[in-house]
C-alpha cells in the first residue's frame, strides 16, 4: 500500500512541475506546489509528543480569484517518546482567500481525505492490537500565506490541524479521544499570470501582452497616449511604437487631437505627411485640397508654388485650379500677360485672352485699349492710320438735309472717344452722297453734313483746330450706285487722319 501512495505522490509532483504556471490564489487557473515541514501529534501521549516531519505535493485549480480547490498527497512521521507512525495523507481541500494582493495572499482551507498509517514503534501499553496499519479518514483545516518571489515562483507558509477519525494513530485506543496532528510547512508554489488577468487595466490580458511583447504592468507601453488595448483592438496601431506610421506625430496625438489615421503617414493621400501638413504648411491633414481650389495641397506646394490655404493665391478673382487647368494662366501672377488687366477681368468681363497681351493683335495691348475705350477684341480701332479713311457707320441725316438724326448718337460718341484717346491727331471729316439728283446740290449737301458732324464734335469738347470738313458729293463712291442698298452705303461720313 505504501508503494502505491508513493507512486501517487510522484505523479502529483510530476504534474506540479509540468502544468502551465498560473497563480494559485489571486487568479483562476491550474497550478501546484510542494512543501516541507513538521508534524506534531495530538494523541493519548499528549505530554510526550515529539516533532516529526511532513512533505506534501499538491495541484490547485482556481475557479475565481477567491475560491480554489486542491488535491494533495504527502508523506510524514508522527511520533512521540512512546511511538512512531509513518503517515501518507491524501486529501481534497477547498481554499478561500478573503482578499488578495498582487504579491501576497492569505487564505483559509478545509477539506476531507484519507490517511494511510503504519505504526513502526509501539508503546509498552499499546491497545491497538494488530491494527497497526490501514486507512482512516482525516479532516484537514488551517490557514496559509503566499508571497510572490519571482514572476513564476511564490513562497508559501501553512499551519493547520489534521483530525483523524480513528484513535489508533499512536497504537493506543481510548474511548474519550480521537487522534490527530498539527502540521506546519514551508514550500514553493509554481505561479504565473492568470490568462484572464489584466494587471495594468489596458484592455489586454497579461497573456496577450506577453504574446505581443508589451509590458503587462504598463497600460501604455510605448507612451504614445493610447493604451495597449486600444492600439491592438481599436486603432490597430503598434503598441510597441509611439508613432506607428512614422509621420512625426505619436499615435495618441493623431487619434485624440488631430483625428488623422495613425496607420497612414498621409491620411488624406495628397502627397504630404500629416506632420508636414499640420505643422509646416498649416493645411488640413484630412482634406487633400485644403482651400478647395481644385489643386491638391502637394501640387500647390511642389508644382504650382501656390498657397494651399488660399483658393486664389494671386487674388485676381480666379481660383488657382481654374487658372492652371482651364485658363492656362499663372496662378501666382494676377496679370499673367502683363497687359494691365487682371486675369479675372480678361476672362469674365472683357472676354480677352489672359495669356495674350494684345488679344486682337492690333498692336495695342488689351489694358491700354480698355483704358482708352477702344475694343480689345477688334484690331481696326487700335491705331488710326494716316490717310486711311474710316467709315462712321450709323451716322444718318434727315432726307435731303444736314440734320443729324438721334440714332446717330452712339456712332458720334465712338468718334469722340477716338479723338479723345488720340489727342495728338487731326482728322478730315468728309461727306459723301449717291448719284441721285443734281451733282452740285449733292456736293453742297455732303459738305453741310460733314460740317454738322464737325460742329457736334466741337460742341462736345474737340478743339476745332484738329478738325476739317469737306464735301465730295457723289465723286467717291465705295460701291456702284446700281442698287438702293449700294446707294445707301455711298451716303456716308468718313474720318481720315491728316496728322
Amino acid at each position: 500500500m505504501r508503494s502505491k501512495i508513493n507512486i501517487l505522490l510522484v505523479v502529483i509532483l510530476a504534474l506540479v512541475f509540468s502544468v502551465p504556471a498560473y497563480s494559485q490564489l489571486n487568479h483562476s487557473g491550474l497550478g501546484g506546489g510542494v512543501s516541507l515541514g513538521g508534524a506534531l501529534g495530538r494523541t493519548d501521549f499528549e505530554k510526550r509528543e515529539e516533532v516529526g516531519s511532513i512533505a506534501r505535493a499538491f495541484l490547485r485549480y482556481g475557479f475565481s480569484s477567491n475560491f480554489h480547490a486542491e488535491l494533495g498527497a504527502g508523506v510524514g512521521v508522527v511520533k512521540g517518546l512512546d511511538y512512531r507512525t509513518l503517515v501518507h495523507p491524501i486529501d481534497f481541500r477547498l481554499l478561500i482567500s478573503p482578499f488578495s494582493q498582487e504579491n501576497w495572499n492569505p487564505y483559509l482551507y478545509g477539506g476531507f481525505g484519507y490517511l494511510n498509517y503504519q505504526i513502526e514503534e509501539t508503546p509498552n501499553n499499546a491497545t491497538a492490537g494488530e491494527d497497526l496499519d490501514g486507512w482512516m479518514g482525516v479532516v484537514p483545516v488551517g490557514l496559509g500565506l503566499q508571497f510572490r518571489m519571482l514572476d513564476n515562483i511564490a513562497f508559501e507558509m501553512t499551519a493547520g490541524y489534521n483530525h483523524t477519525l480513528k484513535d489508533n494513530l499512536d497504537a493506543f485506543v481510548s474511548n474519550d479521544n480521537e487522534d490527530g496532528y498539527f502540521s506546519f510547512s514551508l514550500g514553493l508554489t509554481a505561479v504565473g499570470s492568470d490568462p484572464n488577468k489584466d494587471t495594468d487595466g489596458d484592455g489586454l490580458t497579461d497573456k496577450q501582452e506577453k504574446e505581443l511583447g508589451t509590458d503587462p504592468k504598463i497600460a501604455d507601453t510605448d507612451g504614445d497616449g493610447l493604451t495597449d488595448g486600444k492600439e491592438f483592438l481599436t486603432t490597430k496601431t503598434d503598441p510597441l511604437k509611439a508613432d506607428t506610421d512614422a509621420d512625426g506625430f505619436n499615435d495618441g496625438d493623431e487619434v485624440n487631437q488631430h483625428q488623422t489615421d495613425p496607420n497612414k503617414a498621409d491620411s488624406d493621400m495628397d502627397g504630404l505627411s500629416d506632420y508636414d501638413e499640420i505643422i509646416t504648411h498649416k493645411t488640413s491633414a484630412l482634406k487633400a485640397d485644403t482651400d478647395g481650389d481644385g489643386l491638391n495641397d502637394a501640387e500647390e506646394i511642389s508644382k504650382t508654388k501656390t498657397s494651399p490655404v488660399k483658393a486664389d493665391t494671386d487674388a485676381d478673382g480666379l481660383k488657382d485650379g481654374e487658372e492652371v487647368s482651364k485658363y492656362k494662366t499663372n496662378p501666382v501672377a494676377a496679370d499673367s500677360d502683363g497687359d494691365g488687366l487682371n486675369d479675372a477681368e480678361e476672362v469674365l468681363k472683357y472676354k480677352t485672352n489672359p495669356t495674350l497681351k494684345d488679344s486682337d493683335k492690333g498692336t495695342v495691348d488689351d489694358g491700354t485699349e480698355v483704358k482708352r475705350g477702344t475694343d480689345p477684341l477688334v484690331a481696326d480701332d487700335d491705331v488710326v492710320k494716316l490717310g486711311v479713311p474710316i467709315v462712321l457707320d450709323g451716322i444718318t441725316f434727315a432726307t435731303g438735309k444736314a440734320d443729324i438724326t438721334p440714332e446717330s448718337e452712339s456712332t458720334l460718341k465712338k468718334a469722340l472717344k477716338t479723338l479723345t484717346t488720340y489727342p495728338d491727331i487731326s482728322v478730315e471729316i468728309s461727306g459723301h452722297t449717291d448719284n441721285v439728283g443734281n451733282a452740285k446740290k449733292n456736293q453742297k449737301l455732303s459738305e453741310q453734313r460733314a460740317n454738322a458732324v464737325k460742329d457736334w464734335l466741337i460742341k462736345n469738347g474737340v478743339n476745332a483746330s484738329r478738325l476739317s470738313a469737306v464735301g465730295y458729293g457723289s465723286q467717291k463712291p465705295i460701291v456702284p450706285n446700281d442698287t438702293n442698298e449700294n446707294k445707301t452705303k455711298n451716303r456716308r461720313i468718313e474720318f481720315s487722319r491728316t496728322k
